[in-house]
């Protein structure tokens, strides 16, 4: 055959569209050339002496370099080492073409014969590097080409087949693997090892012997000897939906959507709902050779739409075929796409998947699972087997973070150089123990977590993660994975050694209890504690130990013994304010109760104990990263939602001033603000309705000593103010005053969940809201956002002036707290006008909007250089060189720094994307477990109260469990803390995009409303830094205060945290 019809041969493999016709192409290939494939020792060199065409030899550049790496010892490494790898998904293909390079013989079986998902995967940077270095524009010219880094699975799939067959790896397709075949008890004179038990019977493979065998097979798939762990939310439905990309004009100038989430732009999703009835809680948008949308849809939506029939109990059965509506789901998965596209893409048709049918799935990822162990080793007969783990069946991802392809990546590079090690003669339960201590960090990655450069990843582990300890593990501890085929008595679970740190003094009994309560209030008048129930009954014991630790925060000495209401409500406030500690009911109970409740107030007191006790410093240095304490985290979130309403009301009063103005101007106007319809008397009502949300009702204060807070109308700690149930103790939630169930703490007009710092209470019907609903009540006008583009929503904007005029009341300690922490300056009131120093802070933000705006101009030039790169600028034709005149270059450049600039916008806004939905999958795990905590406290309260005695091992659970709840709400405060953060910037960032366009903009080709919209994005953006700056100060200002506080409790102790110290572990 002519070298023209060779080189058209290894055209059409490079650009083979089917995992069938790739395959066929390369035997033609090896055919064509007299190659045998099974030569894995010399095939690429071979191959590479056969092909002298200039493509191939671009690619062949590459794959040297690669091969060169020290790591591969010139793929001598592994040279006497047959593997067999289960699955041709992307981690098995990936962990394949690296045990190619370390000289291995590698065999892949494959159970289907076409690679037909059009599901697209997000690429984190070391993939897209990882990638690219493999060649992979050379097999697919529009890789990462862009504004969004994604690939779907099944060109993913393509390139590393090919890449994995032009390196020798052997494939089969059409394979069931069933199990193995354990090495015979009489070995012959040869021996035999260790097979695959492989459908069809009686294949070629049947007698292939192997020492390594790599499970890649999927979620569903564990091989034998390992076990799965669960990591279960709250019910979390996902739908993917592919629609046919016809490349048109019209589709190229639709937007992708990197991510949009309900955590930080509500409006999206209400408007969504009440336009369409679709409720959800996220959705992307990624533009590939098809459409591609997944979304997180509400079960109750789904219900209501009749995608869902019939509500079930158990997920499986929920989402089972029978009880789905097929038709229903179509429509529900397109009306979502049309929505969040803007009803700009033309022809949404459904793509088709493998079964001829419209791709549209809809599945459960409630329970994400991952397996206990990475690695294990059998021994049978003098035969040893090393068998790893690889892919879904190693950490089931999370789609909303797009941790799976990048995480998979890690875990066969991971894979690959535990292969090496065994190659190499490492004795197995060294080499297990490695690899566990590799394996603790995968399921914590994140492109900020991982060495950042990507250039120099290899195998090696430590080119990959920062702080790896490779002797986290010993070999002792991993016995268990050695198995040599006796049945062990015991197995070390080695998680326990992982997760919360728990310390030897954690709990405090009883007695230890009461002897601390009596040693810090010994000296106080009227105060003599011999119980946890009496003694606590008039208020002063909780006020004379709120005073030893804190007097600035109490008057002791104004204080009376028979006012028992007072001095109860009044520790408990400041306690809840101060220290994070909720009340256990309220000041008129504790007056009325014949004798406060034992258990009750050992709970209550025992966190008083945990608060302030000595803590050791070593759990300080463990956690290098700051975790805010309970009462930070509550406080911050006070002042949050404190900003949040006084906004909205704010913003009320202004958008009623011009409705009245625009009246005045033209009275024959018609607004559609609801209170251009009023009456003076009513517009009168009107302008005082915020008051009736306030985040106290009643506010009594006397030289910072706290406020008597609590919603009119009877209270009982033991009954929910909502389902007027039983409220155990464990299981007690307050807010305004009330007391109820977690779960029933919902707004009254949505049923979302509140949760503190999230919530506004209607003091005249007793109502809890969310905040947006809150804002909606207060009238205020929203007609000016665009209300279907998830791009042009806009949240408030938080401002600082609005403490000063705002109808709603804060507390005055709160607001005193607020003022003086972030030394706000107090408005000229009479003149209304700002301070000159205000002024001057405007100034100063504008500049720096104006500055962070040019730098990104420069910041652009240093990225084009990497865009202009040799892989973006050639073509799959041979190179044709050319001279750029100055205005092309010019044009040329001008293009790519736009480029550039979307593209890092982008990235930035799936980087928030991928946070906001790390921090809604822990607060719902953490809404499990609250669930879950509660009912186990149910019932050890009810076996405490059903015996008599002091029940010291009861009491000893008793506590712990409380510990467990006060972690719980530290994580859920700062997590609340961080997605308010995220807020901002996404609005900062939105406006960002829309300031640099008018920027952009030629000065004399502006018209007078461009110029005034430049100034209004102006002012929004200094307001959004401005709140942003604030925020930042305020939780520094907490930081530092509770450094102080530490210091004067606990001289030289480090600050106090109740998180748990491992990091929360994102799957």
């Amino acid at each position: 055959m002519m070298d023209n019809e060779v080189h058209s041969l290894f055209d059409k493999f490079l650009q083979g569209k089917t995992c069938k016709e790739t395959l066929s192409l390369f035997h033609e290939l090896c055919h064509v050339l007299h190659l045998d494939p099974a030569d894995y020792r010399s095939f690429y060199q071979k191959l590479k002496g056969s092909l002298n065409y200039w493509k191939a030899k671009a690619l062949w550049v590459k794959l040297d370099k690669r091969a060169s790496h020290p790591n591969y010892e010139q793929g001598q490494a592994c040279a006497n080492t047959k593997s067999l790898v289960l699955g041709a998904g992307p981690c098995g293909l990936r962990t394949a073409i690296e045990l190619a390079f370390l000289g291995a013989k590698v065999v892949i079986v494959e159970k289907r014969e076409s690679f037909s998902r059009n599901n697209v995967l997000h690429l984190w940077p070391f993939t897209i590097h990882d990638l690219r270095a493999l060649g992979a524009k050379k097999f697919y010219g529009k890789f990462c080409s862009g504004s969004l880094d994604h690939i779907s699975i099944r060109q993913l799939q393509l390139i590393l087949l090919k890449v994995a067959l032009i390196l020798g790896v052997e494939v089969h397709v059409n394979v069931e693997y069933k199990g193995f075949i354990k090495p015979p008890k009489d070995q012959k004179e040869k021996g035999i090892g260790w097979r695959a038990d492989l459908l069809p019977t009686g294949h070629s493979l049947s007698k292939y012997e192997f020492d390594v065998f790599v499970s890649a097979g999927g979620g569903k798939y564990v091989p034998e000897g390992f076990k799965k762990k669960e990591m279960r939310g709250k019910l979390a439905i996902g739908i993917t939906a592919n629609f046919i990309n016809y490349n048109t004009t019209a589709e190229a100038k639709v937007e992708e959507i990197s991510g949009v989430a309900y955590l930080y732009n509500q409006k999206f999703f209400q408007q969504l709902r009440k336009d369409t009835g679709i409720d959800l809680e996220n959705i992307v948008y990624y533009k590939d050779d098809t459409h591609y949308f997944v979304m997180t849809a509400r079960k109750q939506s789904l219900l209501k739409y009749g995608v869902i029939e019939q509500d079930k109990q158990d997920a499986d059965s929920l989402l089972s075929p029978q009880n789905v509506c097929s038709k229903s789901l179509l429509s529900y998965a397109q009306e979502a796409a049309n929505f969040a596209t803007k009803y700009q893409l033309p022809h949404l048709e459904f793509a088709q998947n493998h079964r001829g049918e419209p791709d549209v799935a809809m599945f459960d990822f409630t329970c994400m699972y991952r397996a206990e162990n990475a690695a294990l080793v059998k021994e049978r007969h003098g035969h040893r087997l090393l068998v790893a783990l690889v892919g879904d069946c190693l950490v089931e991802p999370f789609w909303p973070l797009g941790t799976g392809i990048a995480r998979g990546f890690l875990a066969a590079f991971d894979a690959a150089w535990l292969v090496r090690k065994w190659s190499m003669g490492t004795t197995p339960l060294e080499l297990l123990a490695e690899r566990e201590s590799i394996y603790q960090l995968l399921s914590q990655t994140t492109p900020e977590n991982t060495n950042k450069n990507i250039s120099q990843y290899s195998i090696d582990p430590q080119t990959r993660y920062p702080n790896l300890n490779l002797s986290y593990f010993k070999p002792t501890q991993v016995q268990h994975l050695y198995d040599v085929g006796r049945s062990t008595a015991t197995e070390k679970d080695t998680s326990q050694t992982k997760g919360k740190m728990l310390r030897s003094d954690s709990c405090v009994g009883y007695e230890e209890l009461l002897s601390w309560c009596q040693q810090h209030t010994r000296s106080y008048r009227n105060v003599k504690i011999v119980d946890l129930t009496m003694s606590w009954k008039t208020g002063l014991a909780l006020c004379a130990l709120i005073h030893h630790f804190r007097p600035d925060l109490i008057d002791f000495e104004s204080l009376k013994e028979e006012s028992v209401a007072e001095n109860n409500q009044l520790a408990f406030s400041i306690a809840e304010k101060e220290f994070g500690i909720s009340p256990i009911m309220t000041g008129r109970e504790m007056e009325v109760a014949t004798s406060p409740d034992k258990l009750s107030m050992f709970m209550y007191l025992t966190q008083f104990n945990e608060f302030f006790k000595d803590i050791s410093p070593e759990l300080h240095d463990v956690n290098k990263r700051k975790i805010m304490t309970l009462s930070s985290a509550k406080s911050a979130l006070l002042f949050l939602s404190t900003l949040r309403k006084n906004v909205a009301n704010k913003r009320s009063s202004v958008s009623d001033a011009e409705s009245e103005q625009l009246l005045k101007e033209d009275p024959n106007e018609t607004l559609a603000s609801p209170s251009s319809a009023h009456s003076p008397q009513e517009n009168e009502s009107s302008s005082s309705q915020p008051e009736q949300f306030q985040e106290n009702s009643n506010v009594e204060s006397a030289n910072r000593q706290g406020s008597f807070r609590q919603a009119p109308g009877p209270s009982s700690s033991e009954v929910c103010y909502f389902c007027k149930k039983r409220v155990y103790v464990v299981e007690r939630f307050s807010a305004e005053g009330q007391f109820f169930h977690r779960g029933c703490f919902t707004c009254h007009q949505c049923g979302t969940t509140l949760r503190l710092g999230n919530y506004a209470f209607n003091s005249r019907d007793g109502k809890f809201y969310c905040t947006l609903h809150y804002t909606s009540l207060l009238g205020t006008n929203q007609s000016h956002l665009d209300k279907t583009a998830p791009s042009l929503v806009k949240e408030e904007v938080l401002d600082v002036e609005m403490m000063q005029d705002s109808p709603v009341k804060m507390c005055a300690d709160n607001e005193e707290d607020i003022l003086e922490g972030l030394q706000i300056k107090k408005e000229d009131e009479g003149q209304g006008v700002e301070s000159s120093s205000q002024d001057n802070e405007d100034a100063i933000l504008m500049e720096k909007v104006k500055s962070s705006n040019l730098s990104g101009d420069e910041q652009s030039a240093d990225d084009e250089d990497e865009s202009l790169s040799e892989d973006d600028m050639k073509s799959n034709t041979e190179p044709i060189k050319t001279r750029l005149t100055p205005e092309e270059f010019a044009a040329k450049r001008q293009t790519w720094k736009l480029r550039t600039f979307e593209r890092r916008a982008r990235q930035e806004e799936m980087a928030r994307f991928a946070k906001a939905q790390m921090i809604q999958r822990r607060l719902e795990e953490i809404e499990q477990t609250f669930h879950d905590l509660e009912q186990r406290g149910i019932h050890l309260e009810q076996e405490m109260r059903n015996n008599k005695g002091e029940q010291q091992d009861l009491m000893q659970s008793w506590i712990a469990l409380v510990q467990d709840k006060n972690q719980l709400l530290s994580e859920e405060s700062e997590l609340m803390i961080q997605g308010r953060e995220l807020e901002l910037e996404d609005q900062k960032s939105r406006l960002e995009q829309d300031l640099r366009r008018y920027m952009n903009m030629d000065d004399s080709l502006k018209t007078s409303k461009d110029h005034l919209e430049e100034e209004r994005i102006f002012k929004e953006m200094i307001e959004v830094v401005k709140m942003r700056d604030k925020l930042v100060a305020f939780l520094e200002q907490q930081r530092l205060r509770e450094q102080e506080q530490r210091a004067v409790v606990v001289p030289g102790a480090a600050a106090k945290d109740l998180t748990p110290v491992a990091s929360i572990t994102w799957v």
